[in-house]
């Protein structure tokens, strides 16, 4: 049998705490080297109820089985197992580790949580001001009490802006000056690595900085915003009161710096691309057409993608230049869509433009060009062109000489509703050295018109079985409906049945000119003659004087 010797030498060789208590008046009978340790001033002898560990006392008070307790920066847990009907026992473990390292695991899955917030919300727009927005409110949510964004200077001015708890996002200007205000700011901008936040004083902090409404700055921390291979700004953190900044809280920063001027690289970027992209479409986009005597002119102009607004399909008018009085027009198609059909149609355009400058004729526009695309040295796409002069004849009368290179025949809509085609003829502009072109003059009538159009009009797939073109027999038919219809309104027309035709697919560039002759009053409401009865009507039954080819 054991002796109580032997059982003592056990109970303090164990390496958990343990108490032995007396079960009649509580009192600590026997404390082992391992409870001493734990709870320093733990001695047998005295009643339970003076431990130097409250919450072992209040359990015991209670009648409690277990406790946990943060003592002296520990974290400990508590269990009573009975022994017999006189002893019992309380069992004490030290669980701060543990503690420590469910805190560090709670808070590295906050920190990640909170990255792959900013992440999304930072990459969910390319919009610079809504970037920098969700910087500042990411800063002020999990980093800081208030967070600035300043950019580099441009100009000799920054931009910044700017949020407090409680108050809206503010932004405006710097003078680039008043950077050096702010301690690390300049350097930062410059992309110097981070200061650590101990060596800032906040006391420096200019007022332009957080206003008084914030209330004492305790730390102040100013990152690096890294951007594409140049700073894209510099974060600026602020906590209030003796609240400061901890290693931990820089690392977490710098990595948010990161992905924030990651984000604002490329809101930059696209900012830059969006604005040489409506600088080049100012220029491609289709012209404002003039207002002509005599005649009307209406331009509609659908683009394959959207987005670009631009592509393969052009149109463009010429007023009057020099000693000639007539009025150029031209509409045309490059093969493809998108930038590359773009860049050729801007191209092709400018050489028409000083074409008209030297006052050209429409073949001669048609040669030229086709010379300089084959004579490049590059491979060109190919390009289908009409090109035409209109000038005002005889009683009100509108003539058009027209040449084509491939291109579709433009269509004549008389005033009875007859659709005509003009046999202007001509080779693909820049496949072949040389070009054959055969011109054709139209005559409209007042209240008469001719259309122009790209094959993307009658090339449109769609109707019941979505793969139909609408081809050119639908396109006279709907031409004819339009009778006495204004050119605007024909044209609007015509794009409304193309669109219902597709029923939302995919297209082709479209592009459409009207030219049409103005109508005159009747007789009798200019004095004289039979009411209602014109000398036009018996054009129209000649349309074979009216529509004809050039020798």
């Amino acid at each position: 049998m054991a002796t109580p010797a032997l059982l003592r030498a056990v109970f303090d060789a164990a390496a958990e705490a343990m108490l032995l208590c007396s079960a009649e008046d509580d009192t600590v009978l026997l404390a082992n080297p391992a409870a001493i340790a734990l709870v320093p001033g733990l001695a047998p002898g005295g009643p339970l109820a003076e431990a130097p560990l409250p919450a072992l006392v209040t359990a015991a008070a209670a009648g409690d089985d277990s406790f946990r307790s943060d003592h002296h920066h520990r974290f400990l847990y508590g269990m009573r197992r009975d022994l017999d009907a006189a002893h019992y026992a309380w069992y004490l473990r030290d669980h701060t580790d543990e503690r420590d390292r469910t805190v560090a695991l709670e808070a590295e899955r906050a920190r990640a949580a909170f990255l792959a917030d900013a992440g999304r919300r930072l990459s969910a727009s390319l919009h610079l001001r809504l970037v920098l927005r969700t910087t500042v409110e990411l800063a002020v949510e999990h980093l800081a009490d208030a967070a600035v964004v300043v950019l580099p200077p441009a100009k000799r001015q920054s931009g910044w802006i700017r949020l407090l708890p409680g108050h809206p996002v503010e932004e405006g200007t710097l003078a680039e000056r008043n950077l050096a205000d702010v301690p690390g700011l300049v350097e930062a901008l410059d992309g110097f690595p981070p200061i650590p936040s101990r060596w800032l004083d906040p006391a420096q902090a200019p007022g332009w900085l957080f206003p008084a409404a914030l209330g004492p700055i305790g730390a102040l921390l100013v990152i690096p915003l890294p951007g594409n291979a140049e700073p894209a700004g510099a974060l600026i953190l602020a906590r209030t009161g003796t609240r400061t900044f901890q290693e931990d809280d820089e690392a977490l920063t710098r990595v948010f710096a990161s992905r924030a001027g990651a984000a604002l690289a490329a809101a930059g970027l696209y900012r830059d691309q969006v604005d040489v992209t409506e600088v080049l479409q100012a220029d491609l986009l289709p012209p404002e057409l003039p207002e002509t005597e005599g005649f009307e002119l209406a331009g509609s102009y659908q683009a394959a993608s959207d987005v670009l607004r631009i592509g393969g399909d052009f149109y463009e008018v010429f007023g009057p230049s020099g000693a000639s009085t007539d009025t150029m027009i031209a509409l045309g198609d490059v093969c493809g869509t998108g930038p590359e059909a773009a860049v050729l149609t801007g191209k092709v355009r400018q050489t028409l433009r000083a074409l008209r400058v030297v006052q050209a004729g429409p073949e001669t526009m048609l040669r030229v060009l086709n010379q300089a695309l084959t004579e490049s040295g590059r491979s060109q796409r190919f390009v289908t062109l009409v090109v035409g002069s209109v000038s005002r004849a005889e009683q009100g009368r509108v003539r058009l000489e027209l040449a084509s290179g491939g291109h579709p025949p433009p269509l004549v809509l008389r005033t009875d509703g007859t659709v005509e085609e003009v046999p202007a003829r001509g080779t693909l502009i820049g496949v072949l050295p040389k070009t054959t072109v055969h011109p054709a003059t139209a005559e409209l009538a007042p209240g008469e018109l001719c259309l122009l159009y790209s094959d993307g009009l009658t090339e449109a797939r769609g109707g019941p079985t979505g793969a139909e073109q609408f081809g050119e027999d639908r396109l006279r038919r709907a031409l004819a409906d339009c009778a006495g219809l204004p050119g605007a309104v024909t044209l609007e027309r015509l794009r409304q049945l193309v669109s219902d035709w597709l029923h939302g697919g995919a297209s082709d560039d479209i592009a459409m000119l009207a030219v049409r002759a103005r109508t005159r009053p009747p007789l009798s409401l200019r004095g004289g003659g039979v009411p209602n009865q014109s000398p036009y009507l018996m054009t129209n039954r000649r349309a074979d004087r009216r529509v004809r080819p050039r020798a």
